[in-house]
């Protein structure tokens, strides 16, 4: 599987001829629109800034989008979401459905050949007591680090290690060069330097415990 960051929160995941988007802007974003096809869309927020999937259609195929809490199948791919709670963009919020500037941020788990991912878009606060059931072994976990909103590299650290993920990719910034991504460093006592894009297989993952994969954004 090929794993490339398109920046803040928009991901590329490609298994043969399958494409996974996941959080990509639309184009009514400030950020790039991805520009590029995808089978299946995962969003975790009913916002501008990760809710492009109806832009996500290529030729005859229009993704298959899924944003929101449930249990889904397709192409051959089994996808959890989890409810949980977002600060992000606050001004934005209806307050009839986001009581106190909180909105509901869906945390997707999903394994792609053999590779079991937790990715947990614009989530703050506490993780849902229900995600334990959800998930065992969190071989590749995303986690947003640029707070405003979000966890920022202090508190994505703490999750990273309550979660034990064997491979940790921070999200949620616009360069490498961000003092987030330095802080988060930091907090992890890692010097790793950017790559863009990681190619990984499940026997890549044997004896990981908690490595971090900084990607660089290809925007």
């Amino acid at each position: 599987m090929i794993v490339t960051y398109l920046g803040h929160e928009c991901f590329k995941l490609q298994y043969g001829d399958l494409t996974i988007a996941i959080n990509p802007p639309s184009k009514d974003s400030d950020f790039k629109s991805s520009k590029f096809g995808a089978d299946v869309v995962l969003q975790t927020l009913e916002h501008a800034d990760m809710n492009g999937g109806k832009d996500m259609s290529y030729g005859d195929t229009v993704p298959f989008v899924i944003s929101g809490p449930g249990e889904y199948e397709t192409n051959g791919i089994f996808v959890h979401g989890i409810a949980g709670v977002s600060e992000y963009d606050p001004k934005t919020i209806n307050n009839e459905n986001g009581a106190g500037g909180k909105r509901v941020n869906t945390i997707y788990s999903l394994s792609v050949d053999g590779i079991n991912m937790l990715f947990l878009g614009a989530q703050s606060g506490a993780l849902p007591s229900t995600l334990s059931a959800a998930i065992d072994v969190v071989d590749l976990l995303f986690v947003p680090i640029g707070g405003s909103g979000v966890y920022d590299a202090k508190e994505a650290y703490k999750i990273a290690m309550n979660v034990e993920a064997k491979m940790v990719i921070p999200m949620h910034f616009k360069s490498e060069k961000d003092d987030c991504v330095k802080a988060f460093l930091k907090e992890a006592g890692s010097t790793v330097g950017a790559i863009d894009k990681l190619t990984v297989k499940r026997k890549d993952l044997e004896n990981k415990e908690g490595e971090i994969v900084l990607l660089a954004p290809q925007v």
